[in-house]
């Protein structure tokens, strides 16, 4: 019979998996102990039997995770890297937090434990443990196994499953977790703002309209940074007040209870770990570089025989462990780092402790990449080397001996012409936000306002594992200051190697400490001006190596803007709350040698 010319066209649903498609997938709404049910999607090669289940929670969209495109390859349809537990017989399982996306319930970003800041029943923790409970009852596809796996907000909700885990439980890879906002992943560092946040934010939390701020300046946003002005005036000019995300943070400008209640490996280490974790982070990671060592430094004194907590590091920018890890930026590597990390110790790790009839677990302590030498490297201990310090000394050296004849620099730091973060135009997202921390820094040397110290050219390998540790001794003119250390790689003026790489400065770690928490994270103060004071902070853990024919470089500065707001170099007891006359220069003292030798303690390896 002939379909009725003005018959109704639209239909239900379509099913775009078909038939023929290899794999299974599954759309359920699972349900939470308060009643709340959270959209998951549930996807297996068909004929997985006897299968491990790997679960991600994320506020990232379940629905299009899963649905890369559209085609009828289990390996097409999911990330890339799936792929290797896929073709395995793992079930794959992603899940939208509540409120996001599909799932019901309020939305709270970074929802705290149950506690003093969340006085509900629940939490991360207790909708992982009654989404694993759902999973190992409904799936008889499954040997009862369950494995957490996800980077960045991922690998927060993976580390929140651990703090009351379900039984069945039995592994997790947490990657580039946030774990504290404040000391050094993503809202703070030491203390220094860092407004791009916002973004992130507006696109989280707002149900229609949300993404990038309207900044009206696509061209160059260390521009449009500095014309807004302080972060109170951003949040002001673009509406994100009325964001209870945004007020929240702008409510606790120092280490208070919030932030201190919220440090994922304060709350980990009171409790008795169960389940085995390989904590995995990148070396240049832009947003979450703290997170991950520091659940290692946690936890570790719970696990003297190496059994239960495994640290990774390797050669990439966040979160890049699941996609190609061949190169960063101007970096080249040996191969596909990341596919050779997740195929060489990630699954293994995963498969000894999920897989029925499993193989013998042999994950060793610590995995890293010794950047410089291209080479993968198996340690015992975290850090693996021996602090020796390098020491700044006069006419803008650096020198393992240290310097007997006291000294001091000086810069002047003008917070209406912040040193940028990067060669301008910048941008806070895309390419030239994921390589920005490996960005030659030739465009900072020999800026007024940047102090180099350099070494002479190195006859031998320095090889360092671990966080380099910043001693500055330092004065300023002002009542508050900013401090950012780099820690630099000057690649040989020739180098027929990699000629794009000749006379390179590959800054191998960078970090900021703000002036006013000297005295304490929780107890800002003002500085007193031309007053010497120890400033003590770290850098990023790193596996490096420095060649024979290199130098090595610091860089002394006080901004790197936009990524870090400006300090005014006044004393404003908010920062967020300085306003244009509040902005004023200071001269910036560094000490060195004798009673005050400033110096970076490299945690040097014995190869």
């Amino acid at each position: 019979m002939a379909t009725d010319p003005i018959r109704n066209d639209k239909i239900g649903t379509y099913d775009w998996v078909r038939p023929q498609a290899d794999f299974v997938r599954r759309e359920v709404m699972v349900p939470m102990r308060d009643g709340t049910q959270l959209f998951t999607v549930i996807v297996y090669r068909k004929g997985t039997r006897d299968a491990p289940i790997l679960l991600s929670r994320t506020p990232y969209n379940s629905g299009a995770t899963t649905m890369r495109n559209r085609s009828q390859l289990i390996t097409e349809v999911l990330p890339i890297a799936d792929a290797e537990f896929v073709d395995d017989g793992y079930i794959r399982v992603y899940q939208d937090v509540r409120g996001m996306d599909r799932s019901e319930g309020e939305y709270v970003m970074a929802r705290p434990l149950r506690g003093p800041l969340n006085k509900s029943r629940v939490d991360h923790s207790t909708d992982a443990f009654d989404t694993i409970a759902w999973l190992v009852k409904n799936l008889p596809e499954s040997n009862g196994k369950v494995g957490m796996i996800g980077s960045s907000y991922l690998g927060f909700t993976a580390l929140m499953a651990l703090v009351d885990p379900h039984p069945a439980l039995k592994a997790a890879v947490p990657q580039s977790p946030m774990v504290d906002g404040w000391i050094g992943d993503d809202w703070f560092h030491n203390g220094a703002f860092r407004p791009l946040g916002f973004d992130y934010l507006l696109a989280q939390t707002a149900t229609r309209g949300g993404g990038p701020m309207p900044v009206g300046n696509s061209v160059d946003e260390y521009e449009t940074y500095l014309e807004t002005g302080s972060t109170r005036e951003l949040a002001r000019k673009w509406g994100l007040e009325d964001l209870p995300a945004v007020r929240k943070v702008l409510e606790h400008p120092n280490y208070d209870d919030y932030w201190q209640g919220q440090a994922l490996d304060k709350l980990l280490a009171a409790r008795k770990l169960t389940v085995p974790v390989m904590l995995v982070v990148g070396q240049w990671d832009q947003e979450d570089s703290y997170g991950a060592p520091a659940v290692y430094r946690a936890l570790k004194p719970q696990d003297p025989d190496n059994s239960l907590v495994h640290l990774a590091i390797g050669p990439w920018r966040h979160s890049g462990v699941n996609y190609d890890g061949s190169s960063l930026g101007a970096l080249k590597f040996e191969g596909d780092t990341a596919l050779q990390f997740r195929k060489r110790w990630m699954k293994p790790f995963l498969d000894c402790h999920l897989k029925t009839n499993a193989p013998p677990c042999d994950t060793p302590p610590v995995v890293t990449y010794a950047t410089g030498a291209d080479r993968w490297e198996v340690s015992q201990r975290w850090p693996d080397g021996t602090e020796k310090p390098l020491y700044l000394s006069s006419r803008f050296g650096l020198s393992f001996a240290k310097p007997g004849e006291a000294g001091s620099d000086e810069y002047v730091s003008d917070p209406a012409k912040p040193v940028p973060m990067r060669s301008r135009p910048v941008f806070l997202d895309g390419d030239d936000w994921k390589s920005w921390l490996v960005q030659d820094q030739r465009f900072a040397d020999g800026r007024p306002d940047v102090l180099s110290y350099t070494t002479q050219v190195l006859d031998k390998p320095l090889h360092i594992k671990g966080a380099p540790r910043v001693e500055l001794h330092a004065a300023t003119s002002g009542r508050d200051s900013d401090w950012v250390v780099k820690l630099i790689d000057v690649y040989p003026r020739e180098y027929t190697r990699q000629a794009e790489m000749a006379g390179y400065q590959l800054p191998i770690g960078i970090e900021i400490f703000r002036g006013r928490f000297v005295g304490g994270f929780s107890n800002p103060a003002p500085l007193e001006p031309g007053k010497p004071y120890t400033f003590q902070w770290s850098l990023p853990n790193v596996d490096h190596v420095f060649l024979p024919g290199h130098r090595i470089m610091v860089q002394v500065q006080s901004s790197l803007f936009p990524v870090y707001e400006r300090n005014p170099q006044t004393w404003v007891p908010v920062v967020f709350d300085a306003k244009p006359g509040d902005y004023a220069k200071a001269t910036q003292t560094i000490f060195h040698g004798g009673d005050a030798a400033s110096a970076v303690w490299l945690p040097v390896a014995k190869d």
